[in-house]
């Protein structure tokens, strides 16, 4: 089966040629396969993060190859993949990135090794490996083609929830663009704490007052909130300024919500 989409998800920033290379070697291999840049922006080596951007993402684009590098294991042991969803192909190391995402378009179907020639660099696996991995795809290349089935992919830990009455535990999934602060739980977990109206909001090193409520304009300026995200996930936010400064916090983080600020 052949795929008329590439979406691409990295850390790799803006400020170097690397998303360009990676983009040249597509446009060389399948020039008819457009691409549809997810971010550039994880933050380095944040695996998690870019796992949690691109299972949020996938599910909202054309069905697609979904080429997706952010490799802190890169030239080591680690292998590199591609993933069987039900609704789409992911090419990319295998260290827990391509899961979720996997999971969001329908689940694993299976997966198989790229086994290929060796590569230029061994620190550029993204445009010697996945890149053209991912073209290949496009073009209707089998996965099977590239490697050995893999039965045992790597999934990452699952992140930290617990609710207890009048608190809630929680991991942070990612930080936005406007420094909104997502955590793992759901609006579920928040319903078995019984919180309510004014809660507190702790990280390990502020806690503020929020509000429970559903969107920004819901506290003043300002203010904070607790509110269900697009990703139907819980989010700390500021009304009009960024939750995540303040609170100092970033992906992998702790954040604690309880009956109020200073409650234990």
């Amino acid at each position: 089966m052949a795929y008329r989409w590439i979406s691409f998800t990295t850390d790799y920033g803006l400020q170097d040629g690397f998303v360009a290379a990676c983009h040249g070697v597509i446009a060389r291999l399948a020039p008819e396969a457009r691409v549809l840049d997810v971010t550039h922006l994880v933050p380095p080596q944040q695996v998690r993060q870019g796992a949690a951007v691109l299972a949020q993402t996938a599910a909202y684009l054309p069905e697609a190859v979904h080429l997706a590098v952010v490799d802190p294991g890169v030239g080591t042991t680690r292998r590199g993949v591609v993933v069987v969803a039900a609704h789409g192909l992911l090419v990319g190391p295998d260290n827990g990135l391509l899961v979720p995402a996997a999971e969001a378009l329908g689940g694993v179907v299976e997966a198989y090794l790229i086994d290929g020639p060796e590569p230029t660099s061994a620190t550029f696996h993204g445009r010697d490996v996945f890149a053209p991995a991912a073209a290949r795809l496009a073009l209707g290349a089998t996965p099977a083609s590239f490697g050995p089935a893999v039965a045992d992919l790597v999934r990452l830990p699952d992140p930290l929830v617990a609710a207890f009455p009048g608190k809630l535990v929680s991991d942070v999934l990612t930080v936005d663009h406007f420094g909104n602060v997502q955590l793992a739980a759901t609006p579920a977990d928040l319903e078995l704490t019984g919180l309510t109206g004014t809660v507190g909001v702790h990280s390990a090193h502020v806690a503020v007052n929020a509000e429970i409520g559903r969107t920004f304009a819901d506290v003043p300026p300002g203010a904070y909130l607790v509110y269900p995200d697009s990703a139907g996930r819980l989010a700390v936010a500021v009304n009009g300024g960024g939750a995540a400064t303040v609170l100092r916090l970033s992906a992998a983080d702790e954040c604690t919500i309880t009956t109020s600020p200073t409650a234990s």
